[in-house]
């Protein structure tokens, strides 16, 4: 029998998950998993998810295959591929919970960072290798944890003040690279098993249609509301985060 309240969630953290694949929303795409453990077990969850972001990375890139910034990503890139490993290395160690309180408390400090007119003065300057390698090991490490690469990959893209069109590709190439990176991981942890599977091909087609109505609204809202909507968005992502993974060591 098909859960109404499983099927409900499953399809929304699916759909908001695509729509920030396509560069709306912000960073909003990393409440997929911590919306999904309301109705499954936080590893199934990453397990299933995986498969589906895959598919939206797929059709984000084909949509953005013209729009990167490749200066950026062979800044991250390295760092990203670090974290992963860590991740992996660390899988059975660190919990969900930690994981999300780290991230919400990273993203919120960037947020609050933004209004201080000392960070304006940084905003345009060139990319700093070091700091963009420790923000790309950031996001391989929680994106391999709980996909919740989303916000260290932010604090050091969104003061480059791209175009909402070139950061969102830039954004669909580093994740696609990223999550391919994993599929091996994911494989030999158990994660990828039938019953994920199952869930993933019938959910992905949400998640395409999520970007597919994602890119439709990207390339058409103006760049200044699109940054504005982009931090806001991170500010309360970060403050569910923080509650989120606060509830959870308390609980746990």
């Amino acid at each position: 029998m098909v859960d109404p309240v499983f099927v409900t969630i499953a399809v929304v953290a699916v759909l908001i998950v695509g729509l920030s694949k396509a560069g709306l929303l912000g960073g909003l795409g990393v409440v997929g998993v911590p919306l999904l453990t309301l109705v499954m077990a936080p590893r199934d969850a990453a397990g299933m998810m995986l498969p589906v972001l895959l598919c939206m990375d797929a059709v984000a890139i084909w949509m953005y295959r013209k729009e990167c910034d490749w200066s950026l990503l062979r800044i991250m890139l390295p760092g990203a591929a670090v974290g992963t490993l860590i991740g992996w290395a660390l899988w059975a160690v660190v919990s969900d919970a930690v994981v999300l309180l780290m991230v919400g408390v990273v993203t919120l400090l960037f947020v609050l960072d933004a209004v201080f007119p000392i960070r304006k003065k940084l905003e345009g300057l060139p990319p700093s290798k070091p700091w963009g390698a420790f923000w790309g090991a950031v996001a391989g490490f929680t994106s391999f944890i709980s996909h919740t690469g989303g916000p260290p990959f932010q604090i050091y893209v969104l003061p480059r003040k791209l175009a909402p069109a070139l950061y969102a590709g830039t954004t669909a190439f580093f994740f696609a690279i990223v999550n391919s990176a994993k599929l091996i991981p994911y494989y030999f942890l158990g994660q990828l098993n039938v019953h994920n599977l199952m869930l993933s091909a019938a959910l992905a087609p949400v998640g395409v249609l999520g970007v597919f109505l994602g890119v439709y609204l990207v390339r058409r809202i103006d760049a200044r509301l699109f940054y504005r909507i982009a931090y806001w968005l991170v500010f309360l992502l970060a403050l569910q985060l923080i509650w989120e993974g606060t509830h959870r060591l308390m609980a746990g």
